[in-house]
């Protein structure tokens, strides 16, 4: 059983390594074998699966869409087993590539990732930016930072803090246009909106109301997927604008902004928990570990208690 499990782990990693290095003789001159022993060995996996991994022709090897997903998977076991080595050994020093996933206000949190990467030389950064629904283990995520609470049981989580939406407006724009003072004058005031990126849908603005009272359809002065477009028209004058109080914050010091209805969005309404989420399992390697304990110590957002399914 022993030698089983040897081989079909060796079977594993052969067949990463091939799927790196795009046809059977360069994997076999990596690996030390002949190209038909990379040949068999696919072969035997294939069997042990009951899937085709690739898609062969005389000039060309692909992955098929099983063989993309198994990939996936597999450089995670191997890094997971890697790591156990490491920590067996002694040799805890985070290395190696580590991919994080940002959602689009993601900017939010490149000082303190700039301030990690200065900490940990030897861990190569690779950010991909997207409020895409990413999954984590399919998608060869090392971790993902996400703003809402976490849904995927396979996911180990930390809240990182939380943040707040505030409605703004320029002084030049509430001189001529007025203040609203209810939710319901701003039917009355071009409104600047953003549209998800994954979904097409517009962010509602979370306003509370009372008497059962629902916050109309607003009008849609401005669509954009951008927060810094948004900012950019709401100082100019164009409009009122929902945006992150972080991004806020400088144009409400300067003046360049003004914060309106704050009494119709506080509390958890307007309230946005931003969480890193990392696959769940008995061996993290050391690059994760020294990413989830340097952002659990960084206090990028409002106060929050910080949480971990670990």
């Amino acid at each position: 059983m022993q030698n089983q499990d040897t081989d079909n782990l060796s079977g594993v990693a052969l067949f990463v390594q091939l799927a790196k290095a795009g046809s059977f003789v360069a994997a076999a001159r990596q690996a030390g074998i002949s190209p038909s022993a990379v040949s068999k060995s696919l072969a035997r996996l294939e069997q042990r699966l009951g899937a085709r991994l690739f898609q062969r022709s005389t000039r060309q090897l692909s992955l098929t869409a099983e063989g993309k997903l198994f990939l996936a998977r597999s450089e995670r076991i191997l890094a997971e087993m890697q790591a156990a080595q490491e920590e067996l050994a002694g040799n805890l020093a985070p290395h190696g590539r580590l991919r994080l996933g940002l959602p689009e206000l993601g900017g939010l949190f490149l000082p303190a990732l700039a301030a990690f990467a200065q900490l940990h030389p030897d861990i190569a950064l690779d950010l991909d930016f997207s409020d895409a629904l990413a999954d984590v283990v399919g998608d060869g995520f090392d971790a993902v930072i996400r703003i809402g609470a976490p849904r995927d049981s396979r996911l180990a989580a930390r809240k990182l803090g939380q943040f707040r939406s505030r409605l703004v407006a320029s002084p030049a724009y509430l001189a001529r246009h007025g203040t609203p003072q209810h939710p319901l004058d701003l039917q009355q005031h071009a409104c600047l909106h953003y549209r998800f990126r994954h979904s097409g849908k517009i962010e509602a603005w979370q306003l509370r109301l009372v008497d059962g009272v629902a916050l109309p359809d607003l009008p849609l002065s401005m669509v954009c997927n951008n927060v810094e477009a948004r900012l950019h028209f709401a100082r100019q004058g164009r409009g009122i604008a929902w945006l992150p109080d972080f991004h806020v914050r400088g144009a409400i010091a300067d003046g360049s902004l003004v914060e309106v209805l704050a009494d119709y969005a506080t509390g958890e309404l307007a309230a946005h928990g931003c969480w890193l989420l990392w696959p769940s399992g008995p061996h993290l390697a050391p690059k994760v570990r020294a990413l989830v304990d340097f952002l659990a110590k960084t206090d990028l957002l409002l106060p929050a208690a910080h949480g971990s399914s670990t």
